[in-house]
């Protein structure tokens, strides 16, 4: 048939949420890779910046990644000196896991760049579309959790 257009169906949003993440975690790896360690490595201190004092479980629930990944990841930053492991007082057999001062310092490092990388990220919105964007990932991660 000539002159028949048919009109390419858009990229799911779920594709287009996993291409962000994507780009997103690349741009946060050459952030960070001068302090040695990964965005994975990264995020998990960011989570411990909020809360301090996570179990391993809770840390990995937190950091969207599997028992088995944290592990290695806390085996890291625990090596580095970014995290330290203690003793739960009210549940003798657990860890908690606590930042150091080496891991904020790595934080307070980072917080420019990473700021100027979410901005960027943004910055052909306006505000008020930012915070909405920022609003519809929350509502969807709700949805799903």
């Amino acid at each position: 048939m000539v002159g028949t257009h048919t009109a390419k169906a858009p990229p799911s949003l779920l594709y287009m949420v996993k291409q962000v993440e994507l780009v997103v975690r690349s741009h946060l790896d050459e952030l960070v890779r001068p302090s040695g360690i990964t965005a994975l490595q990264y995020t998990a201190l960011t989570v411990l910046e909020r809360h301090d004092g996570l179990s391993a479980a809770q840390l990995a629930r937190d950091s969207f990644v599997t028992a088995q990944s944290i592990a290695d990841v806390v085996r890291s930053l625990e090596s580095r000196g970014l995290i330290r492991r203690e003793r739960n007082p009210r549940n003798r057999r657990e860890l908690l896991i606590l930042l150091t001062d080496e891991g904020r310092e790595v934080l307070a490092r980072h917080a420019g760049p990473v700021r100027e990388l979410e901005e960027r990220m943004v910055r052909d919105l306006t505000d008020r579309q930012a915070e909405q964007f920022r609003l519809a990932l929350s509502k969807a991660w709700q949805a799903l959790s």
